[in-house]
């Protein structure tokens, strides 16, 4: 009967999770640094505050208190326009050098041209290439229609430069280079919001805008540096969209006596997040950039559920007893209307020029018999062949395994195991600029900066730390932004691939190291000594990553230099 009272009694005690105690599996973590969050204000969990700006850099400058306080409340965007000016400076100094249709240049500024004149790919005559940049220039272009294996909006964009400035290399280049110089914008704004720090912010965007991989794909006209920034956008888009969420969810929240927000179960779980435009804007920018090329789709998926899930995490702290049953009934079905319906609009969309002419390629395959023998028969002819056209550039994209002498597997990507050469040649003693008695080279070589990405194969590292034992959301968002760009392509072994697809997750890249520098500096309230060995340590290696790419500048921009120092920049065999 004792035993049988005290089986009775111990039933009845609370877990130690509503005891008060934190859960079993955070306990555990506890030993690898993971911290257990205090109740406090639910409010400043939701919304973490910006940091109230001081005015002691400014008033070394001699500013008074407050305009130096004013000055650092305007540097949340002065600072990152001033590094954006640095980075528009490097991309179009000298854009139109090479003059020359350098590698896959040979396909996507001719496509553009031939979007604005017939609204669909026209056919060039085999010696177009040098007849674009001959004296005088000409455009060898027929309306006969030619097969292309990418969606037209990236090539609609480079048309853009090409209508301002004319068939020309600083034409065709021009918005790649602009839509590089915003990326860089972008991304100082994106890492200010999420590391709640200018400095941080602008020190990813300055790694970004010295990075030798986008800035050499900011200067030729190909279609993933585009692919790149509408991500990018994307995921600034998705952030600001989370920040808001979760400021509605702070506002619902009742106030106890003392003024405290506290977790409230009515609040997580049944309210209603409204009307979101930024989600819709994010939609849209990843529509456009799968209509750009097609892995944009694998960062549609990745972006729409890391957004459900910042859903699901926003409500479990404003309270929620069951927050991925609250997210499924209220978030999922408003999430996948405003990423994946818009998108596949926006794709289709981007589609528009095809679909109004009749030249294009396939354009009028429902109407042969093979056409009119398929299924589906009762849908528009156009629509059909649309979808005839994607299958078979998808069979074209899954079965290309021609080897190519720049390929490279995706293993060998982050310590940049084999750059593409763009372009190369080899001017004698008194041409083309060349002053080496020994003769010179010229190349533009796809090489990310050496230092910064060997350093962010360390800050991969760090911030998967930080994700999985801290539970930092801003790791988290880093990570799924850099394998939504790397991982796929581990699919295609057999696939022709190269290296500057990378370009696409460099920004993250950078976020990652800007937010390891950050933890080398040390964090607020840390001792005078630890902030200062930090800063110095940090210092130091942003220092040596702008050295880096001073260094490798020429091989960036097609200068002719001495062949000497040429193969002294070839650090490894496989760059040759």
């Amino acid at each position: 009967m004792t035993s049988d009272t005290t089986a009775t009694d111990a039933a009845a005690q609370p877990a130690p999770e509503l005891a008060g105690q934190p859960p079993v599996w955070q306990r555990r973590l506890r030993r690898f640094g993971y911290p257990v969050r205090s109740q406090g204000d639910v409010r400043a969990r939701l919304v973490p505050a910006f940091p109230e700006p001081s005015g002691r850099l400014w008033a070394v400058f001699g500013a008074g208190p407050d305009a130096a306080v004013r000055l650092a409340r305007w540097s949340g965007w002065a600072g990152p326009l001033l590094v954006t000016l640095f980075a528009g400076v490097l991309r179009f100094w000298n854009l139109g050098s090479p003059r020359k249709v350098i590698f896959d240049e040979t396909y996507y500024p001719k496509d553009a041209w031939s979007l604005l004149q017939y609204g669909y790919e026209g056919t060039w005559a085999k010696n177009a290439n040098d007849a674009l940049v001959g004296h005088p220039p000409q455009l060898l272009l027929s309306p006969e229609h030619s097969y292309v294996v990418h969606p037209p909006m990236g090539k609609w964009l480079i048309a853009l430069g090409e209508w301002a400035f004319g068939m020309n290399p600083f034409g065709w280049r021009f918005m790649v280079a602009l839509l590089g110089t915003l990326s860089v914008l972008l991304v100082c704004r994106i890492g200010r919001r999420m590391m709640r720090s200018t400095a941080l912010g602008c020190l990813a965007g300055t790694l970004l805008a010295v990075d030798g991989l986008h800035f050499v794909m900011s200067r030729t006209a190909l279609l993933d540096l585009i692919v790149m920034f509408w991500v990018v956008a994307a995921f600034g888009a998705l952030l600001v969209d989370r920040d808001r969420t979760r400021a509605r969810l702070a506002a619902a929240l009742p106030l106890g006596p003392d003024y405290v927000a506290r977790p409230d179960e009515k609040v997580g779980d049944r309210l209603r997040l409204g009307w979101r435009p930024w989600r819709i804007v994010a939609g849209l920018c990843l529509g456009l950039s799968a209509a750009t090329k097609w892995n944009g789709l694998y960062y549609l998926a990745a972006f729409a559920l890391m957004a459900v899930l910042w859903d699901v995490a926003a409500r479990r702290t404003a309270g929620a007893r069951r927050p991925f049953r609250s997210a499924l009934r209220r978030d999922v079905l408003p999430a996948f209307g405003a990423t994946v319906v818009v998108a596949l609009a926006t794709y289709l969309a981007s589609w528009s020029g095809w679909i109004a002419t009749k030249g294009g390629y396939y354009r009028d395959w429902a109407t042969t018999p093979d056409g009119r023998t398929g299924g589906w028969t009762w849908l528009p002819d156009w629509l059909r062949s649309l979808w005839h056209y994607q299958t078979e550039v998808y069979s074209f994209h899954t079965g290309l395994t021609t080897p190519h002498t720049y390929q490279s597997n995706p293993w060998s990507w982050l310590v940049l195991g084999r750059p593409v050469s763009y372009f190369y040649e080899d001017p004698k003693a008194g041409q083309d600029g060349c002053t080496a008695a020994e003769g010179c080279a010229r190349e533009v070589l796809a090489l990310g900066t050496p230092l910064l990405w060997w350093a962010a194969c360390f800050a991969l590292l760090y911030v998967l730390y930080r994700w999985l034992f801290k539970r930092d959301w801003r790791a988290g968002a880093i990570v799924c932004g850099v394998a939504a760009g790397y991982l796929p392509w581990f699919l295609y072994q057999e696939r022709t691939i190269f290296l500057f697809y990378a370009v696409v997750f460099v920004p993250f890249l950078c976020l990652a190291l800007a937010m390891m520098i950050g933890a080398i500096i040390g964090p607020p309230g840390s001792a005078e000594r630890r902030r200062t060995i930090g800063a110095v340590g940090a210092g130091v290696l942003v220092l040596l990553i702008v050295w880096n790419f001073i260094y490798f500048h020429p091989l960036y921009t097609g200068m002719p230099i001495p062949k000497s120092a040429w193969h002294h920049r070839m650090w490894f065999d496989t760059w040759v």
